[in-house]
């Protein structure tokens, strides 16, 4: 796409991120500036391509402001595939792929190329509308950092942050009362959150998705810490832990969905070390609210970067972060592959040489 053409569209996909409108921030300025183009926003994911009335014009005006606030100007959605679109005929709920009313909407929108912004999901969508012929380059976004193409996704560092400041207050409220306290964060596949948040509020467990625990191991290290006089023990959780089979007493351990990890577990430690457990689900607190600087300075980037790919014509690419560099990568590699912890990463031994116990 040459600097000659039009009109690009930016959509924003998947569950929100601190530091999205940075990258909207990014993409309009740079479009407007440096380019000279008509920017398009495209509500509510692809969405605002499928239905009238849900896309607007943005101007300097509707980017102002915006870098220090949390959420998407946009909206977003993590249900609009088009591909397989859930609609109501003769009183059924059906699927139907309703890509064609998607490319014949963006064609009479005048828009020529699309920024779409999102995570493993809304990427495999972006690639599949490439193949389809779409003009479309992407920005990744996770809050869970398990993009294996790049080495950092905007939004983590504030999650952290969100949820290292909540173990923080955790800690005295815990002395205060002799409990164990149970922070439950999010990390459904990958355990970056717990893992960095763990280490950075003192955790005193830390169990993630990646690391097999015994419920007998959480509570020997629980009840080594009261014989040690220390009263109180901090677990952060990811929510997507595997729990084994039985707990200590060999008893089935139920099912426990995100959300309703944390209740599970401290129902476990309680009844077989007697000791008072509360649980806090930080859920979408980490979601939301300012994002730090850099999220909102990577944010910036990406979107300039986006702008960029789009006006050298590189479709079906992806922006990225490698050696604190943006480089870009093609959208067929950077979909379903997921970075994990390494339980013999350097971050795993340090909270281990720190006393930390992962429930083994």
């Amino acid at each position: 796409m040459s600097t000659t053409s039009r009109c690009i569209g930016i959509s924003t996909g998947g569950g929100d991120a601190p530091g999205l409108n940075a990258v909207i921030r990014g993409v309009v300025k740079a479009a407007l500036l440096n380019y000279n183009w008509r920017v398009i926003g495209i509500q509510d994911g692809f969405d605002g391509l499928l239905w009238p009335g849900k896309t607007l014009e943005l101007t300097h005006d509707h980017v102002r402001g915006i870098l220090t606030r949390g959420g998407t100007i946009l909206g977003t959605t993590n249900r609009g595939n088009p591909f397989s679109y859930e609609v109501v005929e003769d009183g059924k709920k059906v699927q139907k792929d309703l890509t064609p009313r998607l490319i014949e909407n963006m064609k009479e929108l005048g828009i020529d190329a699309i920024v779409t912004i999102g995570g493993d999901g809304s990427m495999k969508i972006g690639y599949e509308l490439f193949r389809r012929g779409v003009p479309l380059v992407g920005v990744p976004k996770t809050i869970d950092n398990d993009l294996s193409a790049t080495e950092l996704t905007f939004g983590f560092l504030t999650a952290v942050q969100t949820a290292t400041e909540a173990i923080d207050r955790i800690h005295t409220t815990g002395e205060s009362h002799h409990r164990v306290m149970i922070v439950e964060v999010m990390g459904r596949d990958a355990g970056w959150i717990a893992l960095w948040a763990g280490l950075a509020g003192k955790a005193d467990i830390i169990l993630i998705p990646e690391i097999p625990f015994t419920i007998e191991k959480v509570c020997d290290k629980i009840l080594e810490r009261e014989q040690l006089g220390r009263q109180s023990s901090v677990l952060v959780v990811a929510e997507g832990i595997k729990f084994p089979p039985t707990d200590a007493d060999g008893k089935p351990i139920p099912e426990a969905k995100p959300g309703s990890v944390g209740n599970t577990l401290a129902y476990s430690v309680r009844q077989h070390t007697g000791k008072d457990v509360r649980v806090t689900v930080l859920g979408h607190i980490q979601r939301g609210g300012t994002p730090v600087a850099f999220d909102r300075v990577l944010g910036l980037r990406f979107g300039v970067a986006a702008a960029d790919l789009v006006a050298q014509g590189k479709f079906g690419h992806m922006v990225c972060l490698h050696c604190g560099e943006i480089r870009t990568c093609k959208l067929e590699d950077a979909i379903g592959i997921y970075r994990t912890v390494d339980p013999s990463s350097d971050l795993v031994c340090t909270a281990r040489a720190a006393g930390i116990s992962f429930g083994t």
